[in-house]
């Protein structure tokens, strides 16, 4: 694990299981007069929901040149929680790890914390959902030398959105299906896309 990079990670997923955290004990202190549905850890939202999806990320970046290794990082991970607004629209808050890329004889790592804005369309047992929003992306690049990859870190906000479809396990729990693009920064080349595809387990509350 890369050490510069450590609290970040350590105190986004503490925020999120915190929040989990927090719904939960709303959930079981949920009064007879009150559905547990109308919870949510957004504001303004209810029928709150937390998810956990895994993927594989294709880095924008080039692999440099002298005929280093250079290969994307094998999984992505993305934690998040979320609430609608209607039957139609909500929002959500996420960490996302791209994991480590190998270029030029080092790595390029990328994380951020994702905000973003949900539009979803129930077809029975089936959702359709598209998101729109922002990512704080941090980055960290090492090379050799001899790669011309600039090296540095990076942490700025930059768009992101994405699309999917989701299969009802039952009234409270799905798996999902789902494409994104982030837009992170990184030292020395400036603005590249991180694609995502990934498949994922979200439980409502």
């Amino acid at each position: 694990m890369n050490h510069s990079l450590k609290p970040f990670r350590t105190g986004a997923m503490a925020a999120l299981a915190l929040a989990v955290a927090c719904a939960a004990s709303a959930q079981t202190t949920t009064t007879t007069t009150t559905s547990s549905s109308s919870y949510s850890v957004i504001p303004y939202t209810s029928h709150g929901y937390v998810g956990i999806n895994v993927g594989k990320p294709d880095y924008e970046n080039g692999c440099g040149v002298g005929g280093f290794p250079c290969s994307d990082s094998t999984n992505s991970l993305n934690l998040y929680t979320g609430g609608m607004f209607n039957n139609y629209f909500g929002a959500e808050i996420g960490y996302v790890n791209f994991g480590k890329a190998k270029r030029g004889g080092g790595r390029t790592e990328a994380q951020g914390i994702n905000l973003s804005l949900v539009g979803r369309v129930p077809v029975g047992r089936v959702h359709l959902f598209g998101k729109v929003g922002t990512t704080y992306g941090r980055t960290e690049v090492s090379a050799s030398p001899l790669s011309g990859i600039p090296t540095g870190k990076e942490s700025v906000w930059e768009g992101s959105y994405g699309a999917g479809v989701g299969f009802d396990l039952s009234p409270r729990s799905s798996i999902v299906l789902e494409w994104a693009r982030h837009e992170l920064r990184f030292a020395g080349v400036g603005k590249r896309e991180i694609d995502t595809t990934s498949i994922g387990y979200v439980h409502r509350f």
